[in-house]
């Protein structure tokens, strides 16, 4: 089987702190304020200056890559790093707070969270049709992902209680966790970074 473009592994740690993992909630507010500040929008109304209603994105580059794609089969290099950079970035919070990792999470260095989304040849690689049903294709691994994600969900709990006890995060929690970061992360990849048509497979490995 050959090896799907879009990879995932986060180095697992013998010994977790569990100060840190007690007070993870709190130790996180700051970088989850940046990440949100990068991944939302704001909108100002006709009362903006002038009377001209604006509306300023911020966050992952989509809807024009999309654009850019469909109509000139190009993928502007800027855009895709930024969107990858970004991705990164967010995983790394995500790791953070899941308890995989201790470490603070780097806004620019890669750390202990390394992912892979090779930068696509837009017309070898890319369909520019395909950017306008992928939503749709990846309606079952959503299906699928939301009863993963609860599962993920308690599993943190679990392994939250565990670390105050022991110290250690449990080897078959951390691998079934990482597990579904990958999975959802390959469906991210495919269905909004737009940076592969190859369709994500139904697996945690």
């Amino acid at each position: 089987m050959e090896k799907y473009p879009v990879s995932l592994s986060i180095d697992y740690s013998e010994e977790s702190d569990r100060i840190q993992v007690l007070f993870r909630l709190i130790l996180a507010v700051p970088i989850l304020v940046i990440l949100s500040l990068l991944t939302s929008s704001s909108h100002e109304g006709p009362e903006a200056a002038g009377g001209v209603e604006r509306v300023y994105t911020i966050g992952f580059v989509f809807l024009p890559a999309l654009l850019m794609i469909f109509f000139r089969q190009k993928y502007p290099k800027w855009w895709f790093d930024w969107n990858l950079a970004l991705t990164r970035f967010s995983i790394r919070v995500s790791a953070y707070l899941l308890l995989l990792r201790d470490e603070y999470p780097s806004t620019d260095s890669e750390q202990s969270v390394h992912i892979e989304i090779p930068y696509p040849d837009v017309k070898m690689e890319l369909s520019r049709w395909m950017p306008l049903v992928k939503w749709f294709l990846v309606i079952p691994h959503v299906i699928v992902l939301s009863f993963l994600m609860i599962g993920v969900t308690f599993c943190t709990i679990a392994a939250w209680f565990i670390i105050l006890v022991t110290g250690n995060y449990p080897r078959v929690i951390f691998e079934f966790v990482i597990g579904t970061l990958r999975w959802s992360i390959r469906v991210f990849a495919y269905a909004f970074l737009l940076a592969t048509d190859e369709y994500p497979p139904f697996s945690l490995r």
